[in-house]
């Protein structure tokens, strides 16, 4: 009888057991399933279809998160998986930085490179006639006594350029050049409608226009030691005459001046309102002007930098330059001296 009871009692608790390992994996998943969804976890899957708890959705902040929280990070860290970590390598671009409101070239603007066109064929034309000018320059510092008349004389407008400083040396440059040189047209001169000269091909014949005038400032000034990254040879269209004009402009202790064929005086780039610049010449070649995009209302979506004479009624440079010499502008050079 003891064996009977004591066989009855071992069958109830096999069973016992037998019911509790059955009910042990529900439970675990039941507890997995809702950690899983406090925590934001994907509960492991079963290979038992029955036993396997239903989809747990979550988001790859979420695991950032938690990633965060275990490495110490706070209780309510929080990450952006957009957000890349300084420590990261990524080929994402650079957020771009605004536009100033004023440009660091002349007259506040912006310059880009100007396409190949006919400026370009005579501004590397012109750099080859200087290239061969400046070995004559190089020869009668060397050979003071076979130098030719105009190269010497060319480099005694240097020396006195190099022997002042500052803005002095800017005026010295305007003023000498605008003596030397007598405005002719490049038709009048040469038959043709415009024409680059070098300073020593200007000197020689006393004669030139506007371009002519500034290039030889230019030189001058680079020979007597000026920086040529602050030297600009600048294209434009005078408003007020309605005929296109070269000027130099010179950056000195960050703001240009401008050397004028038709003015003694140095002048703030501010203070020519009636000159609209289209090009900018110097080492880097040419450049062509654009207007800040600040400086311009955008047309819809449209926020695009405009050439600085897209608004000129004709804004391509023909160089030709006709003035009236009988009635000069105030505050002008006679044209013909």
């Amino acid at each position: 009888m003891k064996s009977l009871n004591f066989a009855a009692s071992a069958v109830i608790a096999v069973a016992a057991l037998s019911i509790n390992l059955c009910l042990a994996p529900a439970a675990f998943a039941a507890d997995e399933f809702s950690l899983a969804k406090s925590d934001g976890e994907l509960a492991p899957a079963s290979d038992a279809a029955s036993n396997r708890p239903p989809a747990t959705f979550f988001t790859i902040s979420d695991v950032l998160a938690k990633l965060d929280r275990q490495r110490g990070r706070g209780p309510s860290a929080i990450r952006t998986a957009a957000l890349t970590p300084a420590n990261t390598a990524t080929d994402a671009l650079p957020a771009s930085k605004p536009l100033p409101p004023e440009g660091t070239e002349p007259f506040g603007l912006f310059t880009f490179r100007a396409p190949e066109n006919t400026l370009w064929r005579k501004w590397r034309g012109l750099e080859f006639d200087l290239a061969k000018e400046r070995t004559v320059l190089e020869q009668c510092r060397e050979n003071v006594a076979g130098c030719p008349s105009n190269a010497a004389q060319f480099l005694r407008l240097i020396s006195a350029v190099k022997a002042k400083a500052g803005r002095e040396r800017l005026d010295e440059a305007n003023r000498a050049v605008n003596q030397v040189i007598r405005y002719v047209s490049d038709f009048a001169q040469h038959g043709e409608a415009d024409r680059w000269t070098a300073p020593l091909a200007s000197f020689a014949t006393g004669k030139g226009d506007c371009e002519d005038y500034a290039i030889a400032k230019y030189i001058a000034l680079s020979e007597a030691g000026f920086p040529r990254e602050d030297l600009r040879l600048v294209l434009g269209r005078d408003r007020a005459i309605r005929q296109d004009h070269a000027v130099l402009a010179a950056r000195l202790d960050g703001h240009w001046l401008i050397l004028d064929s038709r003015r003694s005086d140095l002048v703030d780039d501010g203070e020519l309102g009636h000159f609209t610049p289209m090009f900018a010449i110097n080492d880097r070649g040419v450049q062509l002007f654009a207007a800040p995009y600040a400086k311009r209302l955008p047309l819809g979506d449209e926020a695009d930098a405009a050439p600085a004479a897209a608004t000129a009624a004709d804004g391509e440079w023909t160089g030709v330059e006709e003035l009236d010499t009988a009635s000069p502008l105030p505050g002008f050079l006679p044209v013909l001296m």
